[in-house]
This record gives C-alpha cells, structure tokens and sequence, in this order.
C-alpha cells in the first residue's frame, strides 16, 4: 500500500487534465471491477487505479484489503463526498478472462496474450484481438533469480528447462555451487507461469517438476529465493528484490541480463506484455477511462515508477561489437537506436498491436526531435530461411512496411537496411522465436 500511495507525490508532479470529462457514477456497487494477473494487480494496477483517480478530482485516496489474498478495494472521495470504489483481484490472468466470461469483471488484467480457448469463449464479447480490446501497457521481463551468492551467472533456455524439469537436479552439473537444486515457481493461476511455460518448457517438450514449490505471491516467492542458497525462481522484473538475476541467452542470441533497454525493444529471451484486454462491447466508461490513461504519459511515468519498462520512447547508444556485420556498427557508430522494435502479427506482414501504439510514440519522438528530414533509419532482421537471399529480402520488405507508415506522417527515410536472419535475439526453433528475430529497429542521426 505504501508504494502504491507514494505515487501520489508522483501524480502531483502532473498537472491535472482540466478538459477531463467527469466520468459518471453508478448508483450501488464499485465503479470499476478488475481482476488478473498478480503481477498486474499487485501494485501496478492499483497505481493506474488510483492515477485516474487522482485525474478525476477525486480526494482521500486510499487502498485497503477487500477480505482476501491478493484482492483490494480502492477507494476515493467526489468534492461532495460521495465514495467511489474500484475492485482489483489478482488470481492469475485466467482468472480474469474466466471473470470477464461470467461478468465479475470488467476488464481482464493479463501477463500474457490471451489464449485461443478464451477467445472463442468470450465471442459474445467482441473480438478481444482487435487493437481497441487488446491493450499493452507495459513492457515487463521474466527474471530467473538465485540466491546472491550462488556463482553462477549465464544460463541458457535449454539449461533452463532442464533445471525446471528436473533434468538438472544439483548445481555441479551446471558447474555451480554443490547440493540439490530447490525449484521456485508461480501457481497455475499466473500468467508469469504461463509465459515462462511458453518461453521454456513447451518448446522443449518439459513440464514443470512437480516437486517445485508453489506460490501466488512473486514477493514471497523471490524472498524464498533469496532465503535459500540452493534456489533457483523465476519472477517478473520488479520482484527481484534481495535475489540475484542472471543472464540469459536463447539459441545464439548473446547471454543478456534483464536490462531495461534490452526489455523495451523485447530482445531480452525472457521479455512479455503486460495487458489489459477491454471487451468491445463494454459500456463501462471507468474501463474504457483506465485504458487510456494507462497509454498516456502520466499512465506510463506510473508504470515506470513501479518498476515496469514504460513505453517511451528514447534514444540510446548501442556500443559496435565484433560480433555485429559491418554496415551495422557503422549505424552504431553514427546514429542513436530508439527503444522500441516494430514486430508482426504472426503468420503476417502487419503490424501488431503494440506496433501500432508504438507508430504514433514513434512520430511524435521524430517530430519532437526534429528528425523527420532523412534523419532516421530502419534496419529490418528476420528469421533463418532456406536461401539467406530471400531472409535478407524479406527484412528489408518488412522494413519498408514501416516506412509507409512513417511516411503517411511525413517522415522522410534516410536510409533502409535489411540484414536478414543475422543478430537472432531468440532461437529459431519455435514460432515465438522466429517472431521475435522478425523485427525493425529505428535509428535516429
């Protein structure tokens, strides 16, 4: 509650929207109802909460235990003293698609896409697909953690699976410390279980052993690790806390610690979305308001205070390595690369989602910056193909893709570039893979 609560010094920074249009309040019962994800709603979701409260008008804000784990109630106050609620349970993100079905909820915080199975049940909705309903709102990496003085510091995914699998059981075998290996894992509930399922396990035909120890709370799952010279876990980024991260590497992509820079541009093996799926036929105009404001600058600066990778964009420098094809520490060398990627729709040459979201974050930076006259580049990658003519084709083609979307907004491209399947950022060897290394970078002179 305190962390939440000492984001209002944050929000005062802000100055209120005064145009802000009152939202209308119910006659009984809270006026908004979520439910997902725990690393959502934990503190991350309250925050939002109470940011467009604080957007409202509305006073002495406060959150307190609504009667079960992992649930609060949120509260605040019109000029008239009339109270507004808001309800936040955070049980997992199929717990919130499972709510939206049955209507005790009106959106669904997720740490992970939402499946084929619940969209189809949730039809009736709307499509939960479309760029309206499914909404990232940050960008958030799967940290696999130790205790602080285990030595170890590279695994890679293969290694990984097997650890969790039960494969691997003592740290010898991974040229670590001596004893047994104790397994830390989310519930079945989670969508931080989900993701790590996805990335890991089911690529490799691996089920989780069953003798890891559960938990519904990150935070006491990473304080078990760290209590534990012999644990291994795996956590979302915020919830490190007192353990120790270590790198991480899929297929030949280099190992990669979970940095903030690596985790915006989803390069790091372990990187995920962070969504709120809002059904099209909702007419609940506090959801509708929540969702927008977690896209907007105040929304994001909030994300970020809470430890997540805000969707701002910035422009870094990228240090030219051996390991890089010419041309591109060329780039490196003159140029700043931007913080966002642009990826696909699978099976597809359009953008997701995100990607969409990101064009427009993407303009106003250039425009911002004075950048729209031949003073960005894109570079496009793919992944591995028969004939590397056609991977280096392919990246280019999906570089200009960008470009016409750049172009509606009248930025003129200094220069495309297409280096094929080279720089993987994952293996190859699985969809998710393959659509990670389908990427195009901005670059800015």
């Amino acid at each position: 509650m305190l962390r939440v609560l000492s984001l209002l010094a944050l929000l005062a920074s802000f100055p209120l929207n005064a145009c802000a249009t009152a939202l209308p309040l119910p006659e009984h019962g809270p006026v908004l109802r979520i439910q997902g994800s725990n690393t959502i709603g934990a503190a991350l979701g309250p925050a939002l909460v109470m940011g467009l409260m604080e957007q409202q008008g509305l006073k002495a804000l406060h959150s307190e235990a609504a009667g079960h784990a992992n649930e609060l109630r949120i509260t605040g106050q019109t000029r008239h003293g009339r109270p507004v609620t808001v309800e936040v349970a955070a049980h997992g993100s199929s717990t919130g698609f499972t709510a939206l079905n049955t209507a005790h909820s009106d959106l669904a915080a997720s740490s992970r896409p939402i499946k084929d199975n619940e969209l189809v049940a949730l039809e009736s909705l709307g499509d939960l697909k479309s760029p309206e309903a499914e909404q990232v709102i940050a960008i958030d990496g799967l940290a696999i953690i130790v205790h602080p003085r285990n030595p170890l510091n590279t695994l890679n995914t293969n290694q990984l699976a097997q650890i969790f699998s039960g494969e691997v059981r003592t740290w010898e075998q991974l040229g670590g410390m001596g004893g047994r290996i104790n397994l830390y894992a989310r519930d079945d509930q989670s969508g931080t279980y989900d993701t790590f399922r996805e990335l890991v396990l089911n690529r490799r035909d691996k089920v989780l052993e069953p003798a890891a120890q559960r938990f519904e709370s990150s935070e006491r799952l990473s304080d078990a690790v760290s209590a534990d010279p012999l644990g291994i876990g795996f956590i979302g980024l915020p919830y490190v806390r007192q353990a120790k991260a270590v790198a991480i590497s899929d297929g030949d992509s280099q190992a990669m610690l979970p940095l903030n820079s690596l985790i915006a541009t989803e390069d790091y093996p372990l990187s995920r979305r962070l969504f709120f799926y809002l059904p099209p036929t909702s007419q609940n105009p506090w959801a509708k308001a929540l969702v927008s404001f977690a896209q907007s600058s105040k929304g994001q600066a909030i994300v970020a205070a809470n430890g997540f990778i805000a969707q701002q964009v910035q422009a870094i420098a990228v240090e030219p390595r051996a390991s890089m094809p010419d041309d591109y520490q060329a780039i490196a060398r003159q140029a700043l690369r931007l913080t966002v990627n642009f990826r696909f729709e699978e099976g597809s040459a359009s953008l997701d989602n995100k990607a969409r979201q990101d064009l427009l974050r993407v303009v106003a930076y250039i425009k911002r910056h004075g950048k729209q006259n031949k003073q960005v580049t894109l570079v496009g990658f793919g992944d591995a193909k028969d004939a590397p003519q056609r991977a280096a084709l392919l990246s280019k083609l999906r570089a200009m893709a960008v470009r016409r979307e750049l172009v509606k907004s009248g930025v003129v491209m200094r220069e495309i570039r297409g280096f094929g399947a080279q720089m993987p950022v994952a293996a190859d060897t699985a969809d998710g893979g393959r659509i990670k290394n389908r990427r195009v970078e901005v670059w800015v002179y």
